[in-house]
């Protein structure tokens, strides 16, 4: 009886780690597992993490609405543009949610040309910073909002 007990307590407890660990729509490479980084931390001290491979976290809350190749990345009031590769792989363009990245923080500043055609691409044709940090990514994981009932 108390087998039964351990086991049947040992699956309510791993339910919700079962499920979060599905709950990924994940486009391109796998996420590699290890320390995430929160992107507002990132951005907090941008020379630590610049230039080196990391896994970022934060929230999509735009996507190229050309081809879905890139996607908007904030955290706690900072946003990083994250470019899906070399065009390796696209996102549907109405994707929402906490997101994980793994890719290479950078610091770009803009030609006009590019804002005013990055700024064509977002879903409310929002103007774009001259400096913006991007992240290069080779995958990334959504845990998609889901709609309103």
């Amino acid at each position: 009886m108390q087998r039964w007990l351990a086991m049947i307590c040992s699956v309510v407890v791993a339910a919700p780690v079962m499920a979060s660990d599905t709950a990924w729509d994940k486009y391109g490479a796998d996420i590699p597992a290890g320390a995430v980084v929160p992107l507002a931390q990132a951005l907090a001290q941008p020379a630590a993490y610049e230039g080196q491979a990391r896994v970022f976290s934060g929230r999509v809350v735009d996507v190229c609405q050309k081809k879905g190749c890139w996607v908007m990345l904030e955290d706690d009031g900072h946003g990083a543009r994250v470019l899906l590769g070399d065009h390796d792989f696209y996102v549907p363009k109405d994707v929402r949610g906490d997101a994980q990245v793994h890719g290479v923080l950078s610091r770009v500043t803009l030609s006009p040309a590019a804002r005013d055609h990055t700024a064509e691409e977002t879903s409310a044709g929002a103007a774009v910073a001259e400096v913006e940090y991007r992240i290069v990514a080779d995958g990334v994981q959504v845990r998609v909002d889901e709609p309103d009932a």
